[in-house]
């Protein structure tokens, strides 16, 4: 049994997370996702919208996922959890920042050296990711709102 590895934050679950899911599953016969700690989530990128337990929850309801654990807290490096779900593969979202060459180099000094890293593409889709999302919102509720205004609320 081929297992694949996917790690993310899942904030806001959209088509491109589970455009990223099916790619990541299609590449072995189990899908194992680590969802964000929210500790790492907030250092990284934002506060989470919703918490790590919910993500982990929506994210082990998508089809394409076999099993889902949230992640390590910050302190603690992601190569940690590798033992835990023993991939064969690693697959790295399309607009996820990690160089695919740096992270076979740290799995190879760290042991790893079987482990395959893989980037999946991306949904051709202008709304595939959660900023783009909040971005569009934002857009449209001022547009609205600018609307309202000129119209007298009417």
């Amino acid at each position: 049994m081929k297992r694949v590895m996917a790690v993310g934050v899942f904030d806001l679950l959209h088509a491109g997370h589970l455009h990223y899911l099916e790619q990541a599953k299609a590449l072995g016969d189990h899908l194992t996702v680590v969802v964000a700690h929210d500790d790492t989530v907030r250092k990284r990128k934002h506060e989470p919208v919703t918490g790590q337990d919910l993500r982990r929850r929506m994210v082990e309801g998508l089809k394409p996922v076999d099993d889902s654990i949230i992640g390590n807290p910050p302190s603690v490096a992601i190569f940690e959890i590798l033992p835990i779900v023993n991939p064969d593969v690693i697959a790295l979202g399309y607009d996820q920042l990690h160089a695919v060459e740096k992270i076979k180099l740290q799995l190879s000094e760290l042991g790893f050296d079987s482990i395959e890293v893989v980037r999946v593409e991306g949904l051709s889709d202008d709304l595939d990711g959660t900023r783009k999302i909040i971005a569009r919102i934002l857009k449209l509720s001022a547009e609205k709102k600018a609307s309202d205004e000129s119209t007298g609320g009417q």
